[in-house]
């Protein structure tokens, strides 16, 4: 539905339950997106969500909700947030307890199929599995009795255990729809009603032979009722051990949300006490004892540690944190006990927002998803046609004596075991576990579009300040001349910048509260634009500034054996060099690792950047680029991520700041250090969070690798479904006399659901290679 541009859309993202297949999940993407106002719906069978857009104006939730009640199916409506410290228990969460009651119900199904399956399987197949059970049961039930007792047996398991599959078989039917239970329920009744009609009335299939009926020399009727019952079993047992994998393709968030304490020692009126998380307000004073995880955001207020914070940045070593340090909830406190002031709660929190990133990255589909919808969303039609024409085949042309038989097992088998389902899984599942891998990484992807782009890309484009430099300028070198030491030179300099924000002065200020030198006054102190400043300190005129400056006033500054990056401040005393500072924007202790990680996964690497050449060369020297582009406005990145692009070439863009953020938007893959701004990290579909370099490999192996997974999944599905039919319908018959049994076909069918998952579960498992964390240090 197309909206004017100042019509206001909204977006729910909600759970369904009820999807069987990846049919299920086209059919009703196909609905809400033909429902007046929804502006777009993508519903992922994988993760079993349905993300709408819609204008409130013409919907609202609950009519939403409806709609997908309408189509056959359930949607469970967020609960409303209760405030900033609203944390729910994510097992407690509506759709946690309700996947689980579905989930208990489907197993009780199981076991009672199960159970009366075992003996429906021996008294009509116990002279091919157990030939002395087969002389016991033939001593006490004749030919018919048996069959009868089958029947009594098979009935409970197709009208009991199997309900829930006939049932949503039929509510999808009464849309003019089908899907993974049309196939099963038509499979397993035809089979029944087959083997029904056959006991009651032998002389429609035999004739004349139906008085030898039950003699072992007499000719064999049609019945299938182990057929029927196995088949409720295996697509039940199919169904809940997909049900399994499919949950722990969803660990990553799991995990994520388990992060979080029960409870948090909190200060009440002088005394600590032990309270429940949902009872922490803001501006609360905790203590986190060691080996305890902190239990929301906040600030350090006494103490220092080490905290671990592996599970949601991917570092793998603890990292010192003292009074002042802001901390994330569900880290953990390895050795200090520490206070801190909470300043974040519920949904604002870094790790909420995490979760949702991830959450949202995991609802959406990537191009390549694309074909497999397509096709699920019609091959159950298809197999139904396919079924009809191998009954029909085998109708006309099989053997008179035996022709209802053949084509009955024929086109059950087709139905039994065409089941789109590994083809719908194919593609999600290995996303799912691809960008939760990536969290636990430290490595948010903000949707699966961006993980399948960064699989090609070729060139990554490098901003230089802050993203290979800390981007803070840090004080490097003190260097006084006669009658002055490094302190008191310091502490001159120190006072005198005191007031300014200029970054260069604010390194200088640190630089002394570090060595915990007491600020002069100071009088008369003014900026001198683009030189430095000065001003009066114990009545002595003191004058800090570049080399330019210095020259200016006649004071020639020593200006040899500058480093990469490194600005040189003078300092003069009443007209005299009373010595000099040098000041750097450090390079990250991992840059030159992380360029030479994109360089050996084939990747041409280009620093954009504002700085002036020579700076920029000597940094580009330094870390191991060969390619540099420097004094770009922003537009100007923009412009030259596009001159890229138009080479064909996959182009990521890595930056942290305010003037990256075009270029981020532009890049075939925008990607965004977590420690930089929040334009830019909105600007990227791809965040980094600890902001480490390395990271950028390892999303591109992580990309690789996810991808690679998906084709073979895709190729396993296409492949499965290719060979599988015509061998059901009985292609092979004429060569070698074997007709493949609807039990088979449905044990392979849903083995290949359990075999694609399985195969994106190794994902969880993914290591970057060498050298992108293992070689060097922080």
């Amino acid at each position: 539905m197309n909206t004017s541009p100042t019509t206001p859309v909204e977006s729910i993202d909600v759970p369904i339950l009820g999807m069987h297949c990846a049919s299920c999940a086209a059919r009703l993407e196909s609905a809400l997106r033909n429902t007046p106002g929804v502006t777009d719906a993508t519903v992922n069978f994988a993760t079993a969500r349905a993300t709408i857009r819609y204008t409130p104006a013409q919907q609202s939730p609950e009519q939403l909700q409806e709609r997908v009640r309408d189509t056959g199916f359930d949607a469970i409506l967020p609960q409303p947030q209760a405030g900033l410290d609203d944390l729910p228990d994510p097992n407690q969460s509506p759709e946690a307890l309700a996947e689980l009651a579905e989930y208990r119900e489907l197993r009780h199904r199981f076991a009672l199929a199960a159970i009366l399956s075992v003996p429906v399987v021996l008294l009509a197949m116990g002279g091919h599995l157990i030939p002395a059970i087969d002389r016991w049961i033939g001593s006490i039930l004749t030919g018919n009795q048996r069959f009868f007792v089958e029947w009594l047996l098979t009935t409970p398991v197709l009208v009991i255990a199997g309900r829930g599959l006939i049932a949503d078989a039929w509510r999808v039917g009464r849309h003019g729809s089908a899907n993974m239970n049309t196939l099963v329920a038509i499979g397993a009744i035809a089979a029944y009603l087959l083997s029904v009609a056959a006991l009651l009335q032998p002389q429609w299939f035999l004739g004349e032979h139906a008085a030898h009926l039950g003699h072992a020399s007499g000719p064999m009727l049609p019945i299938y009722f182990e057929v029927t019952a196995s088949i409720i079993t295996l697509i039940l047992l199919g169904n809940l051990l997909q049900s399994g994998a499919t949950r722990r393709t969803r660990s990553a968030i799991t995990s994520l949300m388990n992060l979080r304490p029960a409870t948090a020692r909190v200060e009440r009126h002088g005394d600590w006490a032990e309270i429940p998380l949902r009872e922490i307000r803001l501006n609360d004073r905790l203590e986190i004892r060691p080996g305890e995880r902190v239990p929301t955001d906040g600030t350090i207020r006494d103490g220092e540690t080490a905290l671990d914070e592996s599970m949601l940045t991917g570092e793998p070593l603890p990292v010192e944190r003292g009074p002042g340090d802001r901390i994330i909830g569900g880290t953990i406190n390895t050795i200090g006990r520490i206070r801190m002031e909470v300043t974040t709660l519920g949904r604002d929190t870094m790790l909420q927002q995490i979760i949702r990133i991830v959450q949202q990255a995991q609802g959406t589909k990537p191009p390549i998803q694309q074909i497999a919808d397509r096709i699920a969303a019609v091959f159950v039609p298809i197999v139904l046609g396919i079924a009809a024409v191998t009954f029909l085949a085998w109708w006309i042309w099989g053997s008179p004596e035996n022709r209802i038989a053949m084509a009955s097992l024929a086109s059950i088998s087709v139905l039994m075991i065409a089941c789109p389902c590994a083809l719908g899984l194919a593609t999600p599942t290995a996303f799912l576990v691809g960008t939760g891998r990536g969290a636990q990484l430290g490595i948010l992807v903000r949707n699966a579009v961006a993980l399948q782009h960064a699989e090609r890309i070729g060139m990554v484009l490098l901003d230089k300040t802050g993203t290979l430099t800390e981007g803070k300028p840090t004080l490097t070198e003190i260097h006084p001349e006669s009658g002055w030491s490094e302190s008191q030179l310091l502490q001159w300099a120190a006072s005198i910048e005191s007031g300014s924000e200029h970054p260069i002065a604010k390194a200088i200020v640190a630089a002394s509260a570090e060595r915990q030198l007491a600020l002069l006054p100071v009088d008369s102190v003014r900026a001198i634009p683009g030189k430095g400043v000065e001003g009066i300190c114990r009545d002595r005129r003191v004058q800090i500034g570049n080399a330019r400056y210095l020259n200016e006033l006649g004071i020639p500054l020593p200006m040899d054996e500058i480093a990469p990056g490194e600005t040189r401040m003078g300092v003069a005393v009443d007209g005299t060099l009373a010595g000099w500072m040098s000041v750097r924007d450090p390079l990250k202790a991992t840059s030159r690792e992380a360029v030479a990680a994109l360089h050996q996964l084939g990747v041409r690497v280009v620093m954009l950047t504002g700085d002036q050449r020579p700076a920029a060369e000597r940094i580009a020297e330094e870390v191991g680029i060969r390619e540099v582009r420097a004094e770009l406005l922003p537009h100007e990145k923009s412009d030259i991520v596009a001159e890229y692009q138009h080479q064909n070439i996959g182009v990521a863009m890595v930056g942290d700041g305010l003037n990256d953020a075009p270029a981020l938007a532009q890049a075939d893959v925008g990607i965004a250090l977590g420690t930089g701004t929040d334009l830019a990290m909105e600007s990227a579909p791809i965040t980094l969070v600890r902001g480490d370099l390395r990271a950028v490999a390892t999303t591109l192996q992580l990309a690789r690798q996810t991808m690679a997974t998906v084709r073979q999944n895709l190729a396993f599905a296409f492949a499965y479904n290719a060979l599988s039919i015509p061998i059901a319908a009985g292609l092979l018959y004429p060569f070698t006399g074997w007709l493949l049994s609807p039990i088979l076909a449905s044990a392979a069918m849903a083995l290949s659901s359990i075999s694609v998952i399985t195969n994106a579960l190794r994902l969880r498992r993914f290591q970057p290679s060498q050298p992108v964390f293992e070689r060097g240090t922080d």
